[in-house]
C-alpha cells in the first residue's frame, strides 16, 4: 500500500501497555486500511495512546479515489485532548465517537468517526481508528443506496478487527473505478453509476441491479464465489468484450456496529460472509497506449538498425575503394571518412538498444576506442588507447556530436602525434561537472607545432571538431602542449527530452 506506512517498533514502544500481540494486531490493521480509505473516500488514521490525554498517529492511509484531506502524512504526530478530543475520548473511555465532530482542515469542513480498537475477546483499548471524510463526500455517502452504506460499514468494521485477509495485496481503487455489491447468492444489490457505464462498454445497456453476476458472462461470478468460499480478498486481470479489466473482490462479514454512546462489545460474530464488494477498473486505454508505444519503439529500433547497417555497408564500400588506391593521401582521407561513418553507426547501435532519448557517452566512447583499435592500429603501431571517467548521459543529438568530436580527436592524436613504429599512449578522459561536461584527449607524442592555432589549421578533422563544438555542443575547445598534446572540450548539458 502506498501511504499506509509501516513504522519502526520505537513508535509502538512509546504507546502505553502494548503487548506483542497488541502490536501484531495493530500492524495487521495498518496493512488493511489503504483499500478501506479508497472505498470510503476518506483519510483513515490509526492512533496509539501515549498518556491519559495524549495520542500518537501510528499510521495514515490517504485515498486514491478522491483528494485527501491532509496534504501530508500525519504519521508520528502527537495530539492532545484539546487538539483531538474525539481521539482521546475514544482511547480513554473506550466508546466510539461518531458523527458529531465538525472540524476545519485547510478551510474545508470534515466529519470524523472514531472507533476504539480492541483485539477479539479483549476489553482493554489498544488504539483508535478514525475515518475522516470531507463534509461533501459524507453527505454523498448518506444519499447512496442502503446496500452500499451497509457494505461500506461492513468493510470498515472488518478493518477494525483486521479481518480483511489479502487486502494488503490489492492495488489501489481509483476515482474512475466502479463498485458492485452482491449478496451471498451473487445477486447484485448495488451498482455505482461508473460500474454501470463500464459494463455498457461491453454490451450491457440496461441496469445491473438485481441481476445475477453469472448473467454478465464475465469472470465476476467465479471471482465472487472464490472470495466467499475462501473468505479472502482477490484481484484478477481479464479481457472481455475487447477490453481489459482489473477486478478486486472483498468478502464482507455482517458485523454489528459499535454503539455510539456505550460500549457493549461487538455482539454476535457471523462467520459466513453475507455480501461481496466487487471493484472494477478499466485500464483499456492505458494498455492500448502502452501497446502503441511498444510498437513505435520497435519501429524506431528497426529504423536505427537499418541506418546502422547502411552506414556499415557504406564503410565497407569505402574500404574496398581504399584497397584500390595506389597513393597514401587518398587512402588516408577515405579511412578518416570510414572512421566518421562508423562513429555515427555506433550512436545508432546504442539508440536501437536503449532509451532513444539519452545515451551513455562513456559506453559510446568505449565502442569508438574498440573500432579504432581494429581499424587504425595495425600490429606495427604500439599505441595504447585508454578511457577514464564516469557514465555520462546525454540527449541523442548532443551525444552524436560528442561522439564525432571524440572520434576526430582520437584519430588526430593517433595519426599526427606519433612517428611510424613509435610507442605511445592516448588517454580519453570524461568529466561530469553537473551541468557541464569536459572531454580531454591527451597523448604523450610529438606535441603541437610551434605557434599552433586551431582557427588557422588546415586539418579537416580539426575544422570538423571546431564546428561541432561551437555550433552543435555550444561549447569551447582548447588545444595545448604538455608532455605531448592535449585537447580540452567543455560544453553544457542539454535538458533530457530534446532530440
Amino acid at each position: 500500500m502506498d501511504d499506509a506506512v509501516y513504522l519502526s517498533s520505537e513508535f509502538y514502544e512509546r504507546c502505553r501497555g502494548l503487548t506483542e500481540a497488541d502490536v501484531s494486531f495493530l500492524r495487521a490493521v495498518e496493512r488493511q486500511i489503504s483499500i478501506v480509505a479508497d472505498v470510503s473516500r476518506a483519510d483513515i488514521l490509526l492512533y496509539g495512546k501515549l498518556e491519559a490525554d495524549r495520542a500518537l498517529v501510528l499510521s495514515h492511509a490517504r485515498p486514491h479515489s478522491i483528494s485527501p484531506i491532509y496534504d501530508q502524512l500525519l504519521i508520528g504526530q502527537e495530539v492532545d485532548k484539546d487538539q483531538e478530543p474525539l481521539i482521546v475520548r475514544a482511547l480513554t473511555d473506550g466508546r466510539p465517537q461518531q458523527g458529531g465532530q465538525l472540524l476545519i482542515a485547510d478551510s474545508a469542513p470534515i466529519i470524523k468517526q472514531v472507533y476504539p480498537l480492541r483485539r477479539t475477546g479483549e476489553k482493554p483499548v489498544i488504539g483508535a481508528f478514525s475515518v475522516e471524510t470531507n463534509l461533501l463526500e459524507h453527505e454523498r455517502h448518506r444519499r447512496r443506496r442502503r446496500a452500499f452504506q451497509r457494505a461500506l460499514l461492513q468493510l470498515q468494521m472488518m478493518a477494525l478487527r483486521a479481518r480483511l485477509v489479502g487486502a494488503a495485496d490489492l492495488s489501489p481503487f481509483g476515482e474512475h473505478d466502479g463498485i458492485i455489491v452482491a449478496d451471498r447468492e451473487r445477486v447484485i444489490r448495488y451498482a455505482s453509476g461508473i460500474a454501470t457505464n463500464l459494463y455498457r462498454r461491453i454490451g450491457y445497456p440496461g441496469g445491473l441491479l438485481h441481476h445475477h453476476l453469472g448473467e454478465l458472462e464475465t469472470g465476476d461470478d467465479d471471482l465472487a464465489r472464490a472470495a466467499l468460499r475462501q473468505f479472502r480478498c482477490f484481484e484478477r486481470e481479464e479481457e472481455a468484450g475487447g477490453r481489459y479489466w482489473v477486478k478486486k473482490v472483498i468478502p464482507l462479514l455482517d458485523l454489528p456496529r459499535p454503539r455510539p454512546l456505550s460500549w457493549i462489545g461487538w455482539g454476535k460474530e457471523y462467520e459466513e460472509p453475507s455480501h461481496v464488494l466487487l471493484m472494477v477498473h478499466d485500464p483499456t486505454e492505458m494498455r492500448r497506449q502502452e501497446q502503441e508505444l511498444r510498437v513505435k519503439t520497435a519501429m524506431i529500433q528497426e529504423v536505427h538498425h537499418r541506418v546502422k547497417n547502411n552506414l556499415q555497408t557504406i564503410a565497407a564500400l569505402l574500404r574496398m575503394q581504399v584497397r584500390r588506391m595506389p597513393s597514401a593521401d587518398p587512402r588516408t582521407a577515405v579511412e578518416e571518412a570510414i572512421s566518421r561513418i562508423l562513429s555515427v553507426a555506433v550512436i545508432h547501435e546504442f539508440l536501437s538498444y536503449q532509451d532513444s532519448r539519452v545515451i551513455n557517452i562513456r559506453d559510446v566512447s568505449n565502442r569508438i576506442l574498440t573500432l579504432m583499435r581494429q581499424e587504425m592500429l595495425g600490429p606495427d603501431r604500439k599505441i595504447q588507447l585508454e578511457l577514464d571517467g564516469p557514465p555520462i548521459y546525454l540527449p541523442a543529438r548532443q551525444a552524436t556530436a560528442c561522439a564525432l568530436v571524440i572520434n576526430e580527436l582520437l584519430q588526430n592524436a593517433v595519426e599526427h602525434g606519433f612517428e611510424e613504429g613509435s610507442v605511445g599512449n592516448v588517454r580519453l578522459t570524461l568529466q561530469d561537472e553537473g551541468d557541464t561536461v569536459i572531454v580531454r584527449v591527451r597523448d604523450d607524442g610529438n606535441g603541437l607545432p610551434d605557434n599552433f592555432s586551431i582557427e588557422e589549421s588546415d586539418s579537416l578533422g580539426l575544422q570538423i571538431v571546431q564546428t561541432l563544438v561551437q555550433e552543435d555542443l555550444k561549447g569551447t575547445i582548447e588545444m595545448r602542449n604538455g608532455d605531448g598534446a592535449e585537447a580540452i572540450i567543455t560544453f553544457p548539458k542539454e535538458i533530457f527530452g530534446g532530440e
